[in-house]
């Protein structure tokens, strides 16, 4: 019993650490990319622990359309480094975007 709290404790500070240093970003399935891609990234300025370009426009902009995202969707990929892409995710772009949905 001990062990198994000692180990569940070492795993939540160790995501709490990690939520400092990394960022989920998910991107929605949209023409250039119709699969979608969820990509764990080094942070950005700016950026919460599960964003997407949508949750970001939305956030910092008022409203999200297609130019928003292409900037930051570039952005991100050219001044963070890619840790691993895993396939899109619709429960984590709900997370990001508060439970909201846009438009491909």
């Amino acid at each position: 019993m001990k062990k198994s709290l000692a180990t569940l404790t070492i795993m939540a500070v160790a995501l709490v650490i990690a939520a400092q240093f990394v960022t989920i970003f998910v991107i929605q399935p949209i023409g250039a990319i119709p699969e979608g891609r969820t990509v764990i990234i080094s942070r950005l300025t700016n950026l919460n622990f599960i964003d997407s370009p949508d949750a970001f426009c939305e956030r910092e902009m008022g409203s999200v359309n297609l130019l928003c995202r292409g900037m930051v969707a570039g952005r991100v990929a050219s001044q963070a480094t890619i840790i691993a892409r895993l396939p899109y995710s619709s429960m984590l772009y709900g997370i990001s975007t508060g439970g909201k949905s846009y438009d491909r």
